[in-house]
């Protein structure tokens, strides 16, 4: 530095073409804060960088704990009355489950069997399950009774087809209305008097059952042999398509007379299949010895019921 230099503090002059990597880069003193990150936690507090500025940490995540729970709509007290709530419902339907439980062993104790109905299975009238609730050295004994059921069912809309065609030639409405009666009475008869009993009789292997069945079947196969035949007792016959009336209206009406011989040969089907089912019957009945059970079983109700 020289004497004469009129400002000694004045700086010194760089060279732009010199290598100034040694000299540090001027510092800005103003320099801006970069801006928060963008982010999306429920929480609507913003913190500035400003440390002066700065709330106090338990304050701050109060505040984000009240915001929290007014967006999502529950804090901890509402947790716990659902918690609560939920207890509740659980609790009531235990008791209910016992309650039920508890019912169905009374009723199993006194021995009511509880039937859901389940055939047909477009729209359910009865209870049916020969492959899960009767013995497998019966099944093909109850499918057979099922059959003849069947086929007492379709013998008599037949029955009702035949009629009506026969009342449109002049047959009148009587008859018509006695095949009416005929099906009405006839299917769900057949199904409460005959089938029904032996299909417990099957399953619980009851003496009394088969008895029931027995005396219902017979009269059952009489019917069908009778409407094979359908002498001229009822309205001349008429009223079923047995052979007697279809010889008669084959000679004043062919048409009538085909849809009568078609009908008597179902009613001679249904017979003859009536009979192989009860000797069937019968003789596994013979063979279990469930004749002197059912002695001793009517033996014992009528001494109840003397009691």
């Amino acid at each position: 530095m020289a004497r004469n230099d009129s400002n000694p503090f004045a700086d010194e002059e760089i060279n732009p073409f010199a290598n100034n990597t040694s000299v540090p880069p001027a510092s800005n003193s103003h320099l801006k804060p970069l801006p928060p990150e963008p982010h999306d936690r429920g929480a609507t507090v913003d913190i500035p960088l400003d440390s002066s500025q700065v709330p106090c940490l338990k304050y701050t995540l109060c505040i984000i704990h009240f915001n929290a729970c007014s967006k999502s709509g529950f804090c901890l007290k509402d947790l716990r009355a659902k918690e609560m709530e939920l207890q509740a419902k659980e609790n009531e339907l235990k008791r209910k489950e016992q309650e039920l439980k508890r019912r169905e062993d009374a009723i199993a104790r006194t021995g009511v069997v509880i039937e859901e109905k389940n055939w047909p299975e477009f729209f359910p009238l009865i209870h049916h399950d020969i492959a899960n609730e009767i013995p497998i050295h019966l099944q093909k004994i109850q499918y057979v009774a099922f059959a003849s059921l069947l086929g007492l069912i379709a013998c008599l809309l037949w029955n009702i087809v035949a009629v009506t065609v026969a009342w449109i030639y002049g047959g009148g409405p009587t008859i018509w209305l006695m095949s009416i009666i005929y099906f009405i009475s006839g299917v769900p008869g057949a199904y409460v008097l005959w089938y029904r009993p032996l299909y417990r009789a099957t399953r619980t292997d009851s003496a009394l059952k088969f008895g029931t069945f027995f005396l219902f079947y017979l009269f059952h196969i009489a019917f069908c042999g009778f409407a094979a035949v359908a002498p001229p007792v009822i309205f001349r016959g008429k009223s079923l398509t047995g052979f007697l009336p279809a010889l008669e209206f084959l000679t004043s009406n062919a048409v009538v007379g085909i849809l009568y011989f078609i009908g008597a040969g179902f009613f001679c089907i249904e017979t003859l299949l009536n009979i192989w089912v009860i000797q069937q019957v019968y003789a596994y009945f013979r063979g279990s010895g469930k004749a002197a059970q059912m002695k001793r079983e009517a033996t014992n109700s009528a001494l109840m019921r003397a009691l």
